[in-house]
């Protein structure tokens, strides 16, 4: 059976690189992008059970512009947003995205993922 595929969009070298290994030792495949346009070439390239971004990226492209492309292109992708503010600074989350607030620990991370819809 295929491991459940992550796209996983994170501007923070570090952290995306631990969370990536916490990640596939938790049973996921994962993609990493580091940024929004990056998330958009591999979006185009392949489909993912889920994908993971930080809301706040450089070039331009947010973490909510990443979440509206899947919600258009694969509605069935669980998306998940990630950032250090609080919901109520940040622009309207759009319907049916997860959310996750900065700083998390994994186990958070993996309830927010296995969460029913």
């Amino acid at each position: 059976m295929a491991k459940p595929s992550i796209l996983y969009v994170e501007d923070d070298e570090l952290l995306r690189s631990v969370t990536s290994m916490a990640l596939e030792d938790a049973g996921y495949d994962v993609t990493e992008a580091v940024n929004g346009v990056d998330a958009k070439v591999k979006l185009t390239a392949a489909r993912f059970d889920y994908v993971l971004s930080d809301i706040s990226m450089p070039a331009g492209v947010s973490g909510i512009d990443i979440s509206e492309v899947v919600r258009s292109s694969s509605p069935d992708t669980v998306t998940v947003l990630i950032s250090g503010y609080a919901k109520s600074q940040l622009p309207p989350i759009p319907s049916g995205t997860r959310f996750l607030k900065k700083p998390y620990h994994v186990q958070e991370l993996l309830d927010v993922l296995s969460a029913a819809p």
